[in-house]
């Protein structure tokens, strides 16, 4: 294996800013930093521990997120045959290189975003 990581196919080549829209097509779901957060954080999850670590996501919306960023090379799905089988979410080297992404993201959020107030609530 080489030192370099895989590349990623790109469909802005050649401006300025296609690295930012490559990354945010990859992680720019709703859904997706969260889980990407919550498997750097726990390591490789099941479904139901990943929803229950994913809070307030149905299990649609998880298992398409989960499809979406395995299909993108990000996360790998592995089945472990045991009786009754289940299904192991991790990872890959790709989707663990967005760890510092991933980790400023919740540093912004923590220094800009302010929790919701009893009459923001009200208004949703």
């Amino acid at each position: 294996m080489s030192d370099s990581p895989e590349k990623l196919s790109v469909w802005c080549a050649g401006e300025d800013w296609c690295p930012i829209t490559t990354t945010a097509s990859l992680i720019g779901k709703k859904w997706h930093p969260v889980i990407i957060h919550r498997l750097l954080e726990n390591g490789p999850s099941g479904f139901n521990e990943l929803k229950e670590n994913v809070d307030g996501i149905s299990s649609k919306v998880l298992s398409d997120s989960l499809e979406d960023l395995q299909e993108k090379g990000l996360v790998d799905r592995e089945v472990i045959n045991e009786q009754p089988f289940r299904v192991n979410y991790s990872l890959t080297e790709h989707g663990e290189s967005l760890e510092s992404v991933i980790t400023e993201m919740a540093a912004w959020g923590e220094t800009y975003l302010q929790e919701p107030t009893a009459s923001d609530e009200r208004a949703e």
